[in-house]
């Protein structure tokens, strides 16, 4: 099987697979003095781990092979690092290259372990997982009948992954209900729409809505700016965004400032130190606004962050999710096993770190509609004008396909004043905007 490079940022996306090469076990001798004593050392700790193997293998009630007992010393070594490195066996890595070469089937939730669960990052727009209802922040407490306690998120992604078509249920726990909710999901190909832009009705105000990072955002987002002059603001929308390719949230922040440094990453080994610096510029000084909430991760996060810290935007919404780390996957000789270990952090032009706390809004906007006295104005309007009802009724049927047709086009590029009033984050991010240009008037 050829080796992979992956250079992504989401929760189950890899950087990079490679092939390793087994160290000896006896420290070089040529570097130091203290290196037989080193060696010594190291000998030992290898010596009480064997015997630790020796004694589960021939007195643990149930009788273990030594791989499955050097398979399950593996998964806790690695999983008691951090909540994003693990052991991939044969069936996961397979499975792990199925889902960056092909099609699969699944539900279209991006997963992640937070607090020692399994927790649901975002789910993606349109798909099975989004048109149920499962939302960010839901804890996974079942997958069928299997609990998660205890599982590790390769168990759960690949318990979750099936032939499209077929059913799945899925038990969370929600916050604000009091008991654990069921859903039942049919899988199907996942295929995503990363960008897609609208107008706000009647303001030449720009909305860009990001669901991942694949390799067209960035593209996709400068040719939707070419041809929008004259722009009294943009609204990039990640909201639920998981993550994705490192180069595409840089190149996406480089669109918007001039210079800079985006985001640096540092990590034990200086091979892993990289510094990604703004370049290009594209739209540096129209008003912008950025929404986020707790399904934001990664390389949303770095975005957010670094337009926050550059002061280039105005971050509006809820707290992120926290995920700033870098994972390598490296496949173990000869097998079609690997393991996915951190390798490094992200940090933002300020020097912070999202990893765990996350990028904190300028703003803070709970999800909710807009509060309004619609329906209470409509009935004493309707009270008001009992006598064209019958009118109306006439121009309406008349009229009604040629005015289906004119609202549809319209819904898929504009986004309407009554589609404000269903989303308080997005209507606060508007009139934020508004302000922005009345206060920057010469």
């Amino acid at each position: 099987m050829k080796n992979l490079k992956l250079f992504a940022l989401g929760f189950l996306t890899t950087f990079a697979i490679v092939s390793v090469f087994a160290n000896s076990l006896l420290a070089d001798n040529r570097t130091n003095g203290n290196s037989t004593i080193k060696g010594e050392s190291r000998l030992e700790t290898l010596a009480k781990y064997k015997q630790v193997l020796d004694i589960v293998e021939n007195i643990y009630v149930d009788n273990l092979t030594l791989e499955e007992i050097v398979k399950k010393s593996i998964e806790g070594l690695l999983t008691n690092l951090d909540a994003h490195s693990g052991y991939l066996d044969e069936k996961q890595y397979g499975e792990l290259v199925i889902q960056m070469e092909g099609e699969f089937g699944g539900l279209g939730i991006t997963i992640g372990m937070k607090d020692g669960a399994i927790t649901i990052i975002a789910p993606i727009e349109n798909t099975p997982a989004d048109k149920a209802g499962l939302q960010a922040g839901d804890v996974i407490l079942k997958i069928d009948n299997r609990s998660t306690i205890g599982m590790t998120v390769d168990e759960a992604v690949s318990l979750m992954r099936g032939e499209p078509k077929t059913k799945i249920t899925i038990t969370i726990v929600r916050k604000g209900e009091n008991t654990p909710l069921s859903f039942d999901i049919v899988r199907d190909i996942i295929e995503v729409k990363s960008v897609y832009t609208k107008m706000i009705e009647d303001e030449n105000i720009l909305y860009v809505r990001v669901t991942s990072f694949d390799k067209n955002v960035a593209e996709t987002t400068e040719e939707a700016l070419k041809k929008h002059k004259n722009l009294k603001g943009v609204i990039l929308d990640m909201r639920n965004n998981p993550g994705g390719l490192l180069d595409q949230a840089v190149k996406l922040t480089d669109i918007f400032v001039e210079n800079g440094t985006i985001v640096s990453q540092k990590g034990r080994n200086a091979e892993e130190d990289e510094i990604y610096k703004a370049k290009k510029g594209v739209l540096t000084t129209a008003p912008m606004v950025v929404l986020v909430n707790g399904g934001s991760a990664s390389a949303s996060e770095i975005v957010s962050g670094a337009l926050q810290d550059l002061k280039r935007a105005v971050i509006v919404g809820e707290n992120t999710f926290g995920k700033g780390s870098v994972q390598k996957v490296i496949r173990l000789n000869d097998t079609n096993e690997a393991v996915r270990i951190t390798v490094a952090k992200y940090y933002l032009p300020s020097g912070r770190t999202i990893q765990a706390v996350g990028v904190q809004p300028d703003i803070l906007v709970h999800a909710a509609a807009v509060p309004n006295n619609e329906n209470e104005f409509s009935i004493k309007e309707s009270d008001l004008k009992k006598h064209l009802e019958g009118e109306l009724t006439k121009i309406d049927n008349n009229a009604k396909n040629s005015a289906n047709t004119s609202s549809t086009k319209k819904q898929q590029s504009v986004i309407s004043h009554s589609d404000l009033l269903k989303d308080l984050q997005l209507k606060s991010a508007v009139d934020i905007i508004k302000v922005l240009n009345i206060t920057t008037k010469k």
